[in-house]
Formats: structure tokens, C-alpha cells, sequence
């Protein structure tokens, strides 16, 4: 079983428009609602990749209920969300059909009590032992302290359980001091962490300040990785236009799958870069068409070398 940590749920909503004009009222054309957060769009990818996800995190009020409802018919996805008195967020994408191009609006979330997040570290640690890998990802709602995925990650070395560690700012920080075994920055993540907006270097300066290895994710431009095996690049076939909401999701279920199924890391760089070229191209976010996937990973290209034995 793969461990997805999300303790910023929410339901995603997309709308779709014909044209997108500020100032302006739109007739949507389409409306689609679906579980979210970071982690539960990574639990979603890896559940149809094949494997087995349990989906871990806070749920509250009629919104929460609503995620749960829907998280009941993904196949493959186990609920161990732990209820709060507050109300779960909601997340807004706008999709122009014209541009391809989307707007999001994400809410913050509610705020959890010290007994809630005492109460989650419990559900947490229960999980560990039956967790082939973990994934701790996405914001912080209010409440949670800001050193409080630096204690995950060490409950899960603790346990023998290899995680990786999406989030941003100062929970990324101090979460890289606490060694995970990998982090997936974005480009601007990678630059604050680090101070450096050249990808090469942060990625090695990200490394040093204690993750075990560093996927940064650069946009159209694909994955660049530094690792104790060597640093590679993957790069998709094209260019692609879409929703890129869940694209970054995509590419932590793709390394966590490749890690668990104990994939070279040139293999892990591009499925992860196929599955998420696959999900920007989707109508929904954060789905993917398996064909689409399939087609893209016969074209993504990796340059790089292992380090020397």
C-alpha cells in the first residue's frame, strides 16, 4: 500500500468557458467536481497505474462529505481521512476553451485544533506500518504548524518508510532538513528553497541541505533530477497546451510508483514526464487518457549519467 498524505483537502471544481474576460459574466458550459488536494490527485493517478492507495488527511462539513461521497468510487483508493470540526476548501479551475489556458482559485481552508492535528498524528503512525512509501503533499491549512512535515518526514524514516515530500516555502524548508528521500519542487519552489534560479545548481544545493534526492519539475521544459545514482533530464516529445492543474501530482505518482516497483531512475524520470504531458492534456484535472500516457512513453527523451560506482 502507497500513503498519500493530503491535510489540505478539498473538492475540486472546473469550469469550462468559451472565452474568459475579466469584468465580464460567462456561461459555463461544463461543470465537473471531483476529490482533491495534492495527495488525493496523486492517490487517483497511482490507483490507475495498479496499485493499492490509502488517502490520509482532514475532512470536515458538507464539502468534506462530498469528498468522501466521491472518493468512495475511485477504485483502488482507500479513506482514512480524519474528521474536523471545520469546513473542508473548495478549489475553482477556469478553463477559456479558447486559449486552453486555466485560472485557478484556491480557498485556504479551515483551521485545525491542536486535538485535531494530535489526533492525525495518531491516524498517521497507525498507517506507517503497512505503507510501501509515502507522499506528504501540498499546503498547510491554519492550525497545522509550519515544522509539522519535518515531523512527518521523521515518522516515516523512523519506520523504515521511503517518502517524498511535496510542498513549498517554509514547510519545504524545514521538511529538507528532516532528510526525505525526495522532494519535487517546481521551478519557483526550487528558486526559494535555494536561492538560485539555475536549475542544475539548486537542484544540487537542494540535495545538500538534506533531501536524498531532488526531482524539480521546470514546466514544458520537463523533469531535471539529482539523486545518489546519478542526475538526468527528461524531456517531453512536445510542447503541450492544456489544464495543468494536477500535472505536478502527476509526477509524484509516477516516481513513487517507479520507486516501489524499484524502477532505474531514467525509468521513473519518464513515466513520471509522460503521466503528467498526459494529465495537462486532459479535460478534467488531474485525470489522464491511458492511450495518450501510453503513446507519450515511447517519446520522452532522458540525458544524463549515473555517478561514478
Amino acid at each position: 500500500m502507497i500513503l498519500t498524505v493530503t491535510l489540505n483537502t478539498a473538492l475540486d471544481i472546473t469550469y469550462r468557458v468559451r472565452s474568459l474576460r475579466p469584468h465580464a459574466s460567462h456561461r459555463v458550459s461544463e461543470v465537473t467536481e471531483r476529490p482533491g488536494g495534492k495527495g488525493v490527485n496523486v492517490a487517483r493517478v497511482l490507483a490507475a497505474l495498479g496499485h493499492e492507495v490509502t488517502v490520509t488527511g482532514f475532512t470536515g462539513g458538507a464539502t468534506g462529505r462530498v469528498v468522501q461521497e466521491r472518493l468512495a468510487s475511485v477504485p483502488g483508493v482507500v479513506d482514512a481521512l480524519v474528521p474536523i470540526s471545520g469546513a473542508t476548501r473548495r478549489t475553482i479551475a477556469v478553463v477559456d476553451d479558447r486559449t486552453g489556458d486555466t485560472t485557478q482559485l484556491n480557498e485556504p481552508g479551515p483551521t485545525v485544533t491542536p486535538a485535531e492535528w494530535s489526533a492525525f498524528q495518531e491516524a498517521y503512525e497507525d498507517l506507517l506500518p503497512s505503507a510501501s512509501a509515502v507522499a506528504l503533499c501540498g499546503s498547510l491549512p491554519p492550525g497545522v504548524p509550519v515544522g509539522a512535515y519535518a515531523g512527518l518526514v521523521r515518522t516515516a524514516r523512523a519506520a523504515g518508510v521511503p517518502v517524498l515530500l511535496d510542498t513549498s516555502g517554509e514547510p519545504l524548508r524545514r521538511g529538507v532538513a528532516a532528510r526525505p528521500d525526495i522532494i519535487k519542487p517546481n521551478a519557483d519552489e526550487l528558486a526559494e528553497l535555494t536561492g538560485s534560479h539555475e536549475p542544475l545548481r539548486a537542484t544540487q544545493d537542494a540535495r545538500r541541505r538534506g533531501a536524498a534526492a531532488v526531482v524539480a519539475s521546470l514546466g514544458p521544459e520537463g523533469l531535471l533530477a539529482a539523486t545518489r545514482e546519478g542526475r538526468w533530464r527528461a524531456t517531453p516529445p512536445t510542447s503541450v497546451r492544456g489544464n495543468p492543474t494536477g500535472a505536478g501530482d502527476s509526477v509524484v505518482a509516477g516516481l513513487l510508483s517507479g520507486l516501489v516497483e524499484h524502477l532505474s531512475w531514467p525509468d521513473r524520470l519518464i513515466r513520471a514526464t509522460a503521466i503528467s504531458a498526459a494529465t495537462v492534456l486532459a479535460p478534467v484535472a488531474g485525470a489522464f487518457d491511458r492511450t495518450t500516457y501510453e503513446e507519450l512513453l515511447e517519446r520522452v527523451t532522458v540525458t544524463g549519467e549515473a555517478s561514478a560506482a
